[in-house]
């Protein structure tokens, strides 16, 4: 169970760290990586949701046996994300920069499913 509870709280910390200064960063984004933002609600979108899933690490870090059925979601999640970017970066259509996010997002996928592994399905007494 630590095992869970370290992955997921250093998952929701980075996430954190990663995906709250989007927020602000909305004119940079367009900026860095043209054409400028055109469905600002797209951006804002996969922001909140973003945000949303650190909060569920969280969660599954304060009780992950309770919530271990939770566990498989998140790692498609970082899998989701991470594919992407990698398929994209391969096409050249994504800055290495961004493709090194999604490595960092599927090494916490491989991680979420170790946890998943190593925690009990239930309490024991």
């Amino acid at each position: 169970m630590k095992f869970a509870r370290n992955v997921f709280g250093l998952a929701g910390l980075y996430g954190l760290a990663t995906v709250l200064p989007l927020f602000f960063m909305e004119a940079k984004v367009g900026i860095d990586t043209p054409p400028p933002i055109t469905h600002p609600e797209f951006y804002y979108g996969f922001a909140g949701v973003a945000l949303a899933w650190q909060f569920a690490f969280f969660a599954i870090a304060r009780e992950p046996v309770r919530l271990r059925p939770v566990m498989p979601f998140g790692a498609f999640e970082k899998i989701a994300f991470g594919v992407a970017t990698i398929v994209l970066y391969l096409q050249g259509r994504l800055p290495a920069q961004m493709a090194g996010f999604g490595v960092v997002d599927l090494v916490f996928a491989a991680l979420f499913l170790v946890a998943y592994a190593r925690t009990p399905r239930r309490w024991s007494l």
